[in-house]
């Protein structure tokens, strides 16, 4: 059963017959409408669309960096993922234009994007000094002014998983403006239930179910969304391995939810295409030889080590089918 591209085709066709017409920061200008709401049920399988080739990935790489707290896209370039070079370039070129020529430090030669990726990638003191992209997604997950909130999320689920403050904002209104692009989807709540009999009798030993809404202000729905989408479920997915529950039900809310006016014609294609079935997703330890060393030695790793022990590979999507690509050009 496949819904969600349902969903999304529907919500995209919803853009094209209501949409109004507004200017953004970009310059590209955008056909959007407000308050909009995608569900999903995790039993269905894993909500990566496929009335286009997704760049599974990349998304894997993205949702890891936020976990480990990191804010440098060294990180992102490492496994190939490009999604920020556009707003690390661009803070770059602000930096470079707040100083009066000659540019201070060793760089006194504007470097263009290709260059500026390159340094990157092989000099550290460059990466250290233009790599970073202030106290975004990850900074606030990771360290709300001293707060670990996925530390803390976890910690609730394990002792009160019937709390109603099981929450993660991004939202630091105190730090928006060392942000390079303040965040789109800014905070996810999650909620549990027990189990159901005929739950636990598919999951042996699972007595708690868990689900995740997240909140989003801003929606690019041709490039980011799907995205979104992706990242939130597998997000809910490694939650629910760390507190052995069944990841349940993802929602999205969507406030200002638009198509770029240059991904008009990219849309129209997605929705005349037939879904198809949706795919798993399997989350397995990295090196398990050596974890199962480690945790006799020194016991079970902390929540944080666990985290920035996985890669890409540890995350295996099983019978993903998709039509192809549909390329879209992004708006910074």
């Amino acid at each position: 059963m496949n819904n969600i591209d349902k969903q999304y085709q529907s919500l995209l066709q919803d853009i094209l017959d209501n949409g109004i017409e507004k200017s953004d920061r970009t310059g590209t200008g955008t056909i959007s409408v407000f308050g909009r709401q995608i569900r999903h049920k995790m039993s269905e399988g894993f909500p990566l669309l496929t009335t286009k080739k997704m760049a599974w990935k990349t998304m894997v790489v993205e949702l890891l960096w936020f976990l480990r707290g990191s804010t440098n896209i060294k990180f992102l370039l490492d496994y190939d993922c490009h999604i920020w070079d556009g707003d690390a370039y661009k803070n770059y070129d602000k930096l470079y234009d707040s100083y009066n020529p000659p540019f201070s430090g060793p760089y006194p030669k504007r470097l263009t994007k290709e260059e500026f990726i390159k340094e990157i990638k092989t000099n550290k003191s460059f990466e250290e000094e233009y790599g970073d992209l202030g106290p975004i997604y990850g900074k606030q997950w990771r360290d709300w002014n001293g707060l670990d909130q996925i530390q803390n999320l976890i910690d609730e689920l394990k002792t009160n998983p019937n709390s109603r403050r099981l929450m993660v904002n991004a939202w630091n209104v105190g730090e928006l403006d060392k942000m390079v692009l303040p965040p789109c989807h800014y905070g996810f709540q999650v909620y549990t239930r027990k189990t159901t009999r005929d739950e636990k009798i598919v999951n042996p030993g699972k007595y708690r179910a868990i689900s995740l809404i997240w909140n989003q202000r801003s929606v690019d729905t041709f490039l980011g969304l799907p995205f979104n989408i992706a990242s939130y479920a597998l997000l809910l997915e490694i939650i629910a391995k760390e507190v052995d529950m069944i990841p349940d039900e993802l929602i999205g809310n969507l406030g200002d939810t638009h198509l770029y006016l240059n991904h008009i014609e990219q849309a129209k294609e997605q929705i005349s295409r037939e879904p198809y079935d949706l795919p798993k997703v399997e989350i397995t330890e990295r090196n398990w030889y050596q974890h199962q060393l480690v945790k006799e030695r020194l016991g079970e790793k902390t929540l944080d080590e666990k985290l920035k022990s996985y890669r890409p590979d540890c995350f295996e999507l099983i019978g993903y089918q998709s039509h192809d690509k549909i390329k879209a050009p992004l708006s910074n």
